[in-house]
């Protein structure tokens, strides 16, 4: 396929053809996730560590690296053109961590964010099959500096039936829009089926005021 065929196309826009994945409203509601493509790498520890960032750098870089391939000598089966699909990550505490929450209960705060379990990934389009993957996955390793590239993994993920919502302002405030969104899944007759969430950020935190952060956060229910 010609790069001048390629732009010719529709450019695939998520921000327009997905919004009730990406772009909620400030409510909860019930909505079925279905399978997807996705380049993850997981870690532990504070977010706010260098390590962090080198875990989102590799996974853009990646990423990145498939979005550019129509100018490649082989161009991917099925391939259009698309925009690179925002930040997701699912979060969870050690076993410290759980301990230590479970000893404050609702009687006191504490920061756990040292014992944050995370699991990082962006989404990859549909044309991107597991060998193809591990293709460019081999070629962004060899070309990056970045040695955490080699610790990503092409997942295909499933999360089904999700109460989801837009949490807009920082991030140490979420707690109060997963209160909501907990009573509304039981206003429905739902439960949530475990206590790691989804967090899809759609705000680059560099250059975005607390206040103004948007991001969706979802959990799963049955």
């Amino acid at each position: 396929m010609k790069t001048d065929s390629i732009k010719a196309q529709i450019k695939k826009e998520w921000k327009k053809e997905e919004k009730n994945l990406y772009l909620p409203k400030a409510l909860p509601v019930v909505i079925e996730v279905p399978s997807m493509n996705f380049f993850v790498i997981e870690g532990q520890g504070n977010p706010n560590d260098a390590h962090f960032s080198a875990c989102i750098e590799a996974l853009f870089g990646a990423s990145y690296a498939v979005r550019m391939s129509y100018k490649g000598a082989v161009v991917p089966e099925g391939y259009h053109e698309y925009t690179v699909y925002p930040l997701e990550g699912v979060w969870d505490l050690t076993e410290v961590g759980k301990e230590k929450m479970e000893a404050i209960g609702s009687h006191g705060v504490v920061d756990l964010k040292d014992e944050l379990v995370f699991k990082l990934m962006i989404r990859q389009p549909e044309f991107l099959t597991p060998e193809l993957a591990a293709q460019f996955l081999d070629q962004t390793a060899k070309k990056k500096k970045n040695l955490l590239t080699q610790q990503i993994r092409f997942e295909q993920i499933e999360e089904g039936l999700c109460v989801q919502m837009l949490h807009e302002g920082p991030y140490d405030d979420e707690p109060a829009s997963f209160a909501r969104m907990e009573a509304f899944a039981r206003s429905q007759g739902l439960t949530r089926l475990e206590k790691t969430h989804r967090e899809i950020y759609l705000s680059d935190e560099r250059k975005t005021a607390p206040e103004k952060l948007k991001t969706v956060l979802r959990f799963r229910v049955e």
